[in-house]
């Protein structure tokens, strides 16, 4: 039996393979040694044998309490991910599986990697009324992209992958742009003509292709860089953010993953300085009672807790950018586990689950283009 991670956000370090199947394995750190939690390895000849892996330092992790329910993603082709079950115990993480192929894939949640990343800008780039540049460079000299859609005279700015390890987002953005480059969908017609989108679809190429969890390749959180990012430690956001100034912002969805919750919600803004006393409260609540109707994955009753007025953390993009341009913004939050309000035993949350609510939020965005409009 080998183990490799030694590919496109890849991540473990093989302590000792054993007799009977067994190994011993760890999460290697981010950069900046403060982050770990994902991972992904291939194993090699052991196909039918009755396999037990133990990460051994899963009680490090940047959240531990995230492993509670958790069941690990398989794949044999990398395509289809399915889940085993999965234990934690005494800070170990133990997942017993017996391979289907000669090469076994296992991973924190099925990944999407810098390859399908620029498949997916070559395919967009090809469809009429579309956009694509080059922001800036990110910390390895890697490009960011953006998409520009749309000919309407609202600015509507939606991004993922601020946390590297947090794949399902950049699945949400295969959905979303599959659906708002269909010219034969009403609801993205009407879209393009309210909104002009600016869609950032990976903000952290660097961190997803070394298999970090949340840090880029100078080990800085980018959702923590907001209010003051720099050219040297964090480019991306400071690309980002510079070309929102020159176009204005409207509204901003910033798409993420949640390693503890079963849920998928929203986190708002409510915590910035004059919240409560203007529009956004009415127009956050248009956003999200239309999103939750177009797609009951999405619910409303579970997420993090809310800012009090004044206590919001400016550093973090949906505070920055609607304080910033006061306009309604939210966190999206999927999570690695499954959405406990309707399980999926076999695949758990999945790609295509991610990918079917990034098309939803099209009819939640056109409800708010209207009302902003109206």
């Amino acid at each position: 039996m080998h183990i490799d991670s030694q590919f496109d956000s890849g991540n473990i370090e093989v302590v000792e393979i054993l007799s009977g199947g067994r190994a011993n394995l760890r999460i290697r750190m981010d950069a900046g040694d403060e982050h770990m939690q994902w991972f992904y390895f291939r194993v090699d000849g052991a196909r039918g044998q009755a396999c037990t892996f133990r990460i051994i330092n899963a009680g490090d992790a940047s959240y531990p309490k995230a492993w509670d329910g958790y069941r690990v993603c398989t794949s044999v082709d990398r395509q289809t991910w399915t889940r085993v079950d999965t234990r934690f115990a005494d800070g170990v993480l133990t997942i017993e599986h017996q391979p289907h192929g000669q090469m076994q894939w296992y991973a924190y949640f099925a990944p999407h990697t810098h390859e399908q990343h620029l498949e997916l800008l070559s395919e967009c780039q090809l469809c009429d009324g579309v956009t694509l540049d080059r922001l800036g460079a990110t910390v390895d000299g890697r490009d960011l992209h953006r998409l520009i859609v749309g000919e309407g005279p609202l600015k509507f700015w939606v991004i993922g992958r601020q946390h590297p390890g947090e794949s399902m987002a950049s699945w949400w953005m295969e959905g979303f742009l599959e659906r708002l480059l269909d010219g034969n969908d009403a609801i993205s017609r009407g879209l393009r003509a309210r909104a002009t989108l600016h869609v950032v679809p990976h903000m952290n190429p660097d961190g997803a292709i070394r298999g970090h969890l949340r840090c880029n390749a100078a080990g800085a959180n980018l959702n923590r860089e907001w209010a003051n990012p720099s050219i040297e430690r964090s480019p991306e956001v400071y690309f980002t953010r510079q070309a929102m100034d020159r176009s204005g912002v409207d509204f901003c969805l910033d798409v993420h993953g949640d390693e503890e919750l079963p849920y998928n919600f929203l986190s708002g803004a409510e915590g910035i300085p004059g919240y409560s006393s203007s529009r956004l409260p009415l127009l956050c609540d248009i956003f999200a009672a239309a999103y939750e109707r177009a797609n009951p994955d999405l619910q409303r009753e579970h997420g993090y807790p809310i800012a009090a007025a004044g206590a919001a953390n400016m550093t973090m993009c949906t505070n920055a950018v609607a304080a910033r341009f006061n306009c309604p913004a939210y966190t999206l939050e999927m999570p690695f586990k499954d959405n406990a309000d309707s399980p999926d035993r076999l695949c758990g949350w999945s790609p295509g689950r991610s990918a079917n609510l990034g098309a939803s939020s099209l009819d939640a965005l056109l409800h708010l283009a209207e009302a902003l409009q109206g």
